[in-house]
C-alpha cells in the first residue's frame, strides 16, 4: 500500500465521513494517511492511524461493542508495566478508560454485545506478578535483543468486569493457559483457547514431552457458558488451535489451527458444539487472526505467504471455495483485523510507522469489492 503522510497539528475536516469515523477521531489522531492506492485491489480507502503514539508504546487489538459505541483495545503505557493493559474507549466523547488491574499481564480483550461488560485474559492473580514486571523492565533496560514470541503463561485466566474496570471477576481460576475469548453475538456463550489439560495429569508420556518442548502444542478451543460453567474441549490435537471468534449468526467458530511445529496455519471452521469443522485455507503459511464479516459471506485474515516477516491481510468466503484475495500490500506486519459491527470500517494492527512497533490503523472497507472479488455478487 502506497501512503502519502501529513503531519497535523490542527483538527482534520470530516465532512462527509461516516459519524463512526468522526466519533474515533478526537483526541486520538495524531498522524493522519491518505491512501495514494489503497491496497492490492482497493479494499481500504480513507485509512488512518488510529493510536496516539505519544501516549501509547504499543497498541494492537482492537474490538467493537455491537451497537459501537464502545472500542476495547490493549495497549502498552504505564513505565512501570512492560506488559499490556486493557483500556475501554468511549467512542461518542474520546474518553479512554484502563478496566485491567495493571500488574501483571493481559491480552484478548472483548466487549459484551449488550451489557456493560468487558472480557479479558490476565495474570494478575499470579503471586510473582509483579517480579515478572520488575524483570522485564530490567531486561529491556539492559538493551538485551529478544525474538518476539507470545508467552504461553499458565496464570492467564478470563475475567469479565465493569466498564469502569471496578467488578473484576474470575471466569476460570484453572492453572494454565486461559484467553483468547471473545462471547457470542447473544451473549450466551465464550468461546476461548487453554492449555489446562497439560496441568490435569491427563497427557501421555509423548504428550509430556511435547507439552515441555512447545507449551502451545496442547492449546484447545474451549466453549462455556458465560458465567464460566459448563465447560466443553471442541478441539482434539496436539497442535495449537486458537484465537477462536464468532460467526455474525452465532452459529459457528472461526479459528486458526497451527501445524505440528508451528511453521504453518491455516484458518478453519466448525460448529458451536465442535462438529463440522473445515479447512477454509491452504496456503501452506502462517494464516492466523481470521475474522467474520458482519455478512457472514467472507473472512479477513493475515498471512505471511509474501515473506516470513510480512504479514498482509487476505479475505476468503466462508466455505473456502474461492482462491483468498489479497487486501493489503505494506512490507511489514499487517494483521489482527476486526471489521466494525456494521461493516463499513476495517481495523487492524499494523507496524508501518518509524518505530515499527504495532499500533491501530482504521479505514473504510469496500464491502462490494470485497463481494465481487470472491465471486459472491
Amino acid at each position: 500500500m502506497t501512503h502519502t503522510t501529513q503531519n497535523i497539528k490542527t483538527p482534520v475536516s470530516i465532512s462527509g465521513w461516516s459519524l463512526l469515523a468522526s466519533m474515533l477521531l478526537p483526541a486520538i489522531l495524531f498522524t493522519w494517511t491518505v491512501s495514494a492506492s489503497a491496497g492490492a485491489t482497493d479494499f481500504i480507502t480513507e485509512d488512518f492511524l488510529l493510536s496516539n503514539t505519544d501516549r501509547e508504546k504499543r497498541v494492537g487489538e482492537a474490538y467493537y461493542r455491537a451497537d459501537q459505541k464502545w472500542m476495547v483495545y490493549q495497549a502498552e503505557v504505564a513505565d512501570e508495566n512492560p506488559f499490556y493493559q486493557i483500556y475501554l474507549k468511549n467512542l461518542s466523547n474520546g474518553k479512554i478508560q484502563q478496566v485491567s488491574p495493571g500488574v501483571g499481564k493481559t491480552t484478548c480483550s472483548w466487549i459484551h454485545p449488550s451489557e456493560e461488560k468487558v472480557l479479558f485474559s490476565s495474570t494478575h492473580d499470579d503471586p510473582e506478578a509483579k517480579s515478572k514486571m520488575a524483570a522485564e523492565l530490567e531486561r529491556r533496560k539492559s538493551g538485551e535483543r529478544k525474538s518476539y514470541a507470545w508467552d504461553y503463561d499458565e496464570h492467564y485466566d478470563i475475567y469479565e468486569t465493569d466498564l469502569e474496570g471496578n467488578k473484576i471477576r474470575n471466569l476460570t481460576n484453572v492453572l494454565g493457559y486461559d484467553a483468547e475469548a471473545s462471547w457470542s453475538p447473544d451473549g450466551k456463550y465464550i468461546a476461548f483457547a487453554s492449555n489446562r489439560r497439560a496441568y490435569t495429569g491427563e497427557l501421555s508420556e509423548e504428550e509430556a514431552a511435547l507439552f515441555k518442548k512447545d507449551p502451545s502444542s496442547m492449546i484447545d478451543i474451549y466453549i462455556m457458558n458465560a458465567d464460566g460453567s459448563n465447560v466443553k474441549r471442541l478441539t482434539h490435537t496436539n497442535s495449537y488451535d486458537g484465537g477462536p471468534f464468532f460467526s455474525p449468526d452465532g452459529k459457528r467458530i472461526v479459528w486458526r489451527r497451527f501445524s505440528p511445529g508451528g511453521r504453518e496455519a491455516e484458518v478453519f471452521t466448525m460448529n458451536i458444539d465442535g462438529s463440522d469443522q473445515k479447512k477454509i485455507t491452504r496456503l501452506k503459511a502462517l494464516s492466523w487472526a481470521p475474522f467474520y464479516h458482519p455478512s457472514n459471506e467472507y473472512i479477513i485474515f493475515s498471512t505471511n505467504i509474501h515473506g516470513h516477516r510480512n504479514f498482509e491481510l487476505y479475505i476468503v468466503d466462508v466455505d473456502g471455495k474461492q482462491e483468498p484475495v489479497r487486501v493489503t500490500d505494506k512490507e511489514g506486519f499487517d494483521g489482527l483485523p476486526v471489521f466494525t459491527p456494521d461493516g463499513n470500517y476495517l481495523t487492524w494492527t499494523s507496524d508501518r510507522v518509524p518505530a515499527k512497533k504495532g499500533h491501530l490503523f482504521h479505514g473504510k472497507w469496500n464491502h462490494d469489492k470485497a463481494m465481487q472479488s470472491l465471486s459472491l455478487k
